[in-house]
């Protein structure tokens, strides 16, 4: 198929055809050999991360479910490390570079598009329903992903649909959610999110609050749910606006929320007021197990809907490029914080990248800036650690020029070795906003404050036009190479290059040489 006629395919509108086009790239591995639900799909996941490229896996065929009625499969890993799977999820090109993927991502985080509301007959995820006794959680393959998790989770990558008791906006996170019996699951919230902040306000007014979560989605409801985003405007408005059309939403059987009328599986329930049941721990983004077990919100399941032979999506938490987190908010987060500059009005602003590496994306923003004015990289450093789309956890927020690729690790620590200078080019904020998550932080009753570390990695703005010049090549020669690479018998295609010798760079060297 050629570019013309991809860039005319419709949008995705569910993770059947999000799955069609990751097998057209290559990147489905279909496991129909027995596979248990313990600890061996995400261990087989974890391996397949480890590979370039590496592969979604999808399991037909889960040990103790042959004869199972509800017929559910495993996706795990929908993303996983690859930029590849994430354009899809964002409606780009597979083959789009990773900054111009997240500047087109900033770019439709502007646009917002109300969702659609169908009926019930139009909505695939009312194929099937259960209510009252005929309720299980066991007929599902919920699986243990590591060997001390307190139990079995499953929305790892889901949808979890709260409604505000005050303003009744729709908020779609994305959140772990641990089988407790055959109707009732646990939900992790850490402080401050959307959902907590929900139940907090119904438990305050005496008041139940319904909850609805997709167990098997279009990956892009992953994307924005993980997002901090302002809470007023639903998610689904986000999601509408990088499809390009409004999402299909259902009303619920049970609950009046509106549940993506596309999904795989949804449940609806309700937590009843100051209903908590023990939770945990589970292996995290971090690459480590979080708190201990503790008392978490339960939520009594009123029904479960879902489409014949539906599949369940799972995302694994785990060191880098294991998990599943890290890969799409190197796009997407640094999507977020790039719009927030934008907001703001920051000047300069050549690309954004929050590293996957750094506990799932979490743990580092890197800002490439063209310098304008004096404390331009202060600047950027001090609101990159304070905007909504970045405060949360990150530690360290680097700064470079223009010339260096912010998710090229070998240029921004070239950038920090030649440009930073510690004692003058270094800050600390304390007390800052963090996760209970946070192993650093100790003890453990210090935590959900962190600090972060800025670092100035840029040219001396003081000093620019006196700063070493770098060594370039000249674009043209560049070319010239790049064009001849196969007819040199080299292998693969000519490395792209960020920065190149200019005539004033060049003019400049040759009249300081002739001052000497």
């Amino acid at each position: 198929m050629n570019d013309k006629a991809k860039a005319k395919r419709a949008p995705i509108q569910d993770l059947r055809e999000f799955l069609a086009r990751v097998e057209e790239i290559g990147e489905l591995a279909r496991i129909d050999a027995p596979v248990s639900r313990d600890e061996e799909m995400s261990a087989i996941a974890y391996l397949l991360a480890k590979q370039k490229p590496s592969p979604a896996a999808l399991f037909s065929n889960i040990e103790g479910f042959e004869k199972n009625p509800i017929g559910a499969r495993h996706l795990w890993g929908p993303y996983g490390p690859s930029v590849r799977r994430m354009a899809l999820s964002l409606e780009e090109d597979p083959e789009t570079p990773t900054v111009e993927l997240i500047r087109r991502t900033k770019d439709k985080l502007k646009q917002r598009t109300l969702p659609r509301e169908v009926t019930a007959e139009q909505a695939p995820i009312y194929e099937n329903s259960l209510y009252g006794t005929d309720i299980d959680l066991d007929l599902l393959p919920i699986p243990k992903h590591w060997p001390r998790d307190g139990g079995r989770y499953a929305g790892t990558c889901d949808a979890v649909i709260t409604k505000d008791p005050e303003t009744g906006y729709f908020n779609i996170g994305t959140y772990r959610m641990m089988q407790q019996d055959k109707n009732h699951c646990g939900l992790y919230l850490s402080p401050g999110k959307d959902a907590r902040l929900h139940i907090q306000k119904a438990w305050e007014r005496g008041e139940s609050l319904q909850v609805a979560a997709a167990w098997g989605i279009d990956p892009l409801f992953m994307l924005v749910g993980s997002q901090s985003f302002p809470k007023t405007v639903s998610e689904y408005e986000y999601a509408g606006g990088i499809k390009g059309e409004p999402i299909p939403v259902v009303k619920g059987k049970t609950t009046d929320l509106l549940i993506p009328a596309n999904a795989e599986l949804v449940i609806e329930g309700v937590i009843h007021p100051n209903a908590l049941s023990p939770e945990g721990p589970f292996g995290e983004f971090t690459g480590y197990y979080g708190k201990p077990e503790d008392a978490c919100p339960l939520v009594e399941i009123t029904a479960i809907h879902y489409r014949t032979n539906p599949i369940l999506t799972n995302a694994l938490m785990a060191d880098y490029p294991s998990c599943e987190q890290s890969g799409f908010f190197s796009i997407l987060r640094s999507a977020k914080i790039w719009d927030d500059f934008d907001k703001l009005g920051v000047l300069g602003v050549q690309g954004v990248y929050s590293h996957p590496a750094a506990a799932g994306g979490f743990g580092m923003t890197i800002i490439s800036i063209q310098q304008r004015y004096a404390g331009h990289a202060a600047q950027a450093l001090a609101l990159a650690a304070n905007v909504p789309g970045g405060a949360y956890y990150t530690k360290f927020i680097i700064a470079v020029d223009e010339d260096v690729d912010p998710t090229d690790m070998d240029q921004v620590l070239w950038a920090m070795g030649s440009r930073c200078n510690p004692i003058d080019d270094m800050d600390i904020l304390r007390n800052t906003w963090s996760t209970p998550l946070d192993p650093s932080q100790n003890p453990p009753e210090k935590r959900p404050y962190g600090s972060k570390v800025l670092i100035n990695a840029c040219k001396d703005h003081r000093y620019l036009p006196t700063f070493s010049a770098r060594t370039t090549l000249r674009k043209a020669t560049y070319d010239k190479v790049a064009a001849r690479w196969s007819e040199l018998g080299l292998p693969g295609k000519a490395p792209g290059v960020r920065a190149f010798e200019t005539e004033e760079k060049f003019t400049y060297q040759e009249e300081g040489q002739k001052k000497k």
